[in-house]
């Protein structure tokens, strides 16, 4: 019997759990679990509309898995996320750094990509034409 998946969520590794939490509460996903390193977060859950995403510290991680240490410090995510209302996420986001503006794609997606406060690359998109 072939083994069966459950769920998958992105662990996003950040130099600071306390600055990437602020977009992703602007685009409706609220925190569930913190744990604390040190003086500052070192973990955190953030979940909402059937979504969920974990941010770890660089520093998080190296204490807890210090063999992928360097990797985790290098390494950057791209996100694709699908959404009903691109308007919503632009008003959300508005003045987050933008990877590319609005744009519709070949693949009929109407999209917009950010570079989250961790270094990531997220795009939202939205299926279906302009309107939400």
């Amino acid at each position: 019997m072939k083994p069966s998946l459950k769920k998958i969520t992105a662990v996003l590794p950040v130099a600071s759990v306390e600055a990437s939490l602020p977009f992703w509460e602007a685009v409706g996903l609220a925190r569930t679990v913190e744990v604390p390193h040190g003086d500052a977060l070192g973990f955190a859950i953030l979940a909402g509309h059937g979504v969920e995403l974990m941010l770890q510290s660089f520093a998080s991680i190296a204490d807890d898995v210090p063999a992928i240490a360097e990797e985790a410090g290098g390494g950057r995510t791209f996100l694709f996320i699908e959404v009903d209302d691109i308007d919503a996420i632009e008003r959300a986001l508005a003045g987050q750094p933008l990877v590319f503006p609005r744009r519709t794609t070949f693949y009929g997606a109407t999209e917009v990509g950010y570079r989250e406060p961790g270094g990531h690359v997220v795009t939202f998109a939205r299926f279906g034409g302009e309107a939400p």
